[in-house]
């Protein structure tokens, strides 16, 4: 990920936190995910491999999309908490901002 395009996540899931459109944290996201609150899941890259798994697997079982990217330390960084391994987008706007951002990414790679 390019350092504008990591910016520009960040940016984006700083005003959603602002806005109160994030869980953070393994309970409020499980929770917002079962709630059918979430409309994006964020997933650290530097995750523990079993914590990625049941994150994906809980998403796949949500029908939420899901993504990659930041490091724990990052992700928690920019919504003003410690260390976060997955945050989940509750609004629908903020969601598919986020998921252009990822995938005009990828692309580049």
């Amino acid at each position: 990920m390019t350092e504008l395009a990591e910016a520009k996540v960040k940016n984006i899931l700083g005003m959603a936190q602002r806005a109160r459109r994030i869980a953070s944290g393994a309970f409020a996201v499980e929770q917002a995910m079962r709630g059918k609150k979430a409309a994006f899941l964020l997933i650290a890259a530097d995750a523990e491999d079993e914590s990625k798994r049941k994150y994906r697997k809980l998403a796949a079982e949500c029908g939420v999309p899901h993504a990659e990217a930041l490091t724990r330390e990052s992700l928690g960084g920019c919504i003003g908490k410690e260390y976060r391994a997955a945050a989940a987008l509750l609004d629908e706007g903020f969601a598919k901002k986020l998921q252009g951002l990822l995938a005009i990414d990828e692309a580049k790679e």
